[in-house]
C-alpha cells in the first residue's frame, strides 16, 4: 500500500508552506458611517468649545494690533502732522508773532503737540492775556488770543505805556492814544502799589467824575489826586472809601472851589 499525502500540510507551487508566506497589510479610509453618530457630535461639540474659548483672545490680539497700528500712524508718523496753524482774536499782535511764540513745528504729529505749553508761550507775550490752543483734525492747530484790554495810559518820558486792569504793561506808544485816562505815576506794574492804587481810585468814578478827568496824579499811597477841567482838582488822599469819595465829590462838581477835599469823605473841605 502506498502511503498517501501527509494530513496537515499543502505544498505550494513553490514548495513552501502556507506558514511561509508573507502578510500584506493595506489602510483604508473608514466611511463617515464608520464613526458612530454619538461620537461625531461629540467631537463637533469640543471644536466648537475651541473656538468659542479661542475668539475673544483672537479679538483682542486683533484690537490691540490695530490700536498699534493707529498710534504709530498718529504718534510716530507726519501722516496727521501740523500743516496749519490758524491765529484767531489777534489784533496788537500778528499772527506771525503767535505763530513764532507757539514754536511748533511743520510736520509735527498733532496728537504730540503739548497744548498747554503751546498756550503758555503764547501767553508770555507782553499783550496777551491768555491763550487756548486745540487740535482740528486731520492737520490744523487753532490758537484764540484774547488780549489785554487797556484801561489807563502811563507817561513815560517822550513816549506812553498802556497798562490794564492788573497793572501790566503791554503796548508802549510815541503818542498818546484817545479814549483811555491818563494816570502819572513812576513805575507802572502789576507789583506796583502806586499803580494798583491809581487803578483802584480810577475804578470807582463815576461817569460825571470822568468826563472832567484830565489825569490822576499818585505821588505817594496817600496822596493821590485828581486833575479836572477847568483848573480844578480833587484831594483824594489813599484809595480806601473810593465809592463814597466818588459821590461826595460828583456833588460838589457845581459848587465853585478850586480845589475839592474828600480825602476823609464825611468831612469835606472845599476852597
Amino acid at each position: 500500500m502506498s502511503p498517501g499525502p501527509a494530513r496537515g500540510r499543502t505544498t505550494g507551487a513553490d514548495g513552501g508552506g502556507r506558514r511561509g508566506a508573507a502578510r500584506r497589510w493595506q489602510l483604508v479610509r473608514a466611511g463617515s458611517d464608520a464613526v458612530p453618530a454619538s461620537t461625531r457630535r461629540f467631537m463637533a461639540r469640543a471644536r466648537q468649545r475651541r473656538m468659542r474659548a479661542a475668539l475673544p483672545w483672537a479679538v483682542a490680539a486683533g484690537v490691540l494690533a490695530l490700536a498699534a497700528l493707529v498710534a504709530w500712524t498718529v504718534l510716530g508718523t507726519g501722516l496727521f502732522g501740523v500743516r496749519e496753524v490758524r491765529v484767531e482774536g489777534a489784533e496788537l499782535v500778528t499772527p506771525v508773532q503767535v505763530r513764532d511764540a507757539a514754536g511748533v513745528a511743520d510736520g509735527t504729529p498733532l496728537a504730540r503737540v503739548d497744548l498747554a505749553g503751546t498756550a503758555r508761550r503764547i501767553g508770555a507775550l507782553p499783550a496777551v492775556e491768555r491763550a487756548e490752543v486745540t487740535r482740528d483734525w486731520p492737520d490744523a492747530l487753532v490758537i484764540r488770543v484774547t488780549e489785554r484790554t487797556g484801561v489807563a495810559v502811563v507817561p513815560q518820558g517822550e513816549q506812553f505805556v498802556v497798562v490794564d486792569r492788573a497793572g501790566v504793561v503791554f503796548r508802549t506808544l510815541a503818542e498818546r492814544p484817545g479814549g483811555l485816562p491818563l494816570v502819572r505815576l513812576a513805575a507802572p506794574g502789576p507789583a506796583d502799589a502806586d499803580t494798583r492804587a491809581a487803578l483802584d481810585v480810577l475804578a470807582a468814578l463815576t461817569p460825571q467824575l470822568r468826563a472832567e478827568l484830565v489825569d490822576v496824579t499818585v505821588e505817594g499811597l496817600a496822596r493821590i489826586t485828581l486833575n479836572l477841567r477847568g483848573e480844578r482838582r480833587v484831594v483824594w488822599g489813599d484809595a480806601t472809601r473810593g465809592e463814597d469819595k466818588a459821590r461826595v465829590a460828583t456833588a460838589l462838581l457845581d459848587r465853585e472851589a478850586a480845589t475839592i477835599d474828600v480825602s476823609a469823605p464825611d468831612v469835606v473841605t472845599f476852597r
